[in-house]
């Protein structure tokens, strides 16, 4: 992914410009279909229910999402880039969010 496109450099100032939750609603509601912003919710759930060692079976059933899907979110929230793990410390959901192995 090329996040140095005009556009994507454009998305991410958009999004640093919100400053509350009312706006980032608002905003993400006219950038996303409902089913849109419900599949990100889910896989946000998953991360964090990722990040308190809950296994995939049980992410599956309150989520969901599939197998597949869990373990692409287990596979972000352990890489390199580090945004899901940014935000659970963020949102105080998690002192710390683990990385590497031993997330099923």
């Amino acid at each position: 992914m090329d996040w140095k496109t005009a556009s994507n450099k454009a998305l991410t100032e958009a999004i640093l410009a919100l400053r509350t939750p009312e706006e980032a609603r608002r905003f993400l509601r006219d950038l996303m279909t409902e089913s849109e912003i419900e599949e990100f919710a889910r896989r946000y759930q998953a991360a964090s229910m990722l990040s308190d060692n809950i296994p995939y079976s049980q992410i599956q059933e309150t989520t969901g999402l599939s197998a597949t899907t869990v373990a692409r979110v287990s596979k972000w929230l352990q890489g390199s880039e580090g945004g899901y793990r940014l935000i659970l410390n963020r949102t105080h959901h998690h002192a710390s969010v683990p990385r590497g192995r031993g997330l099923r």
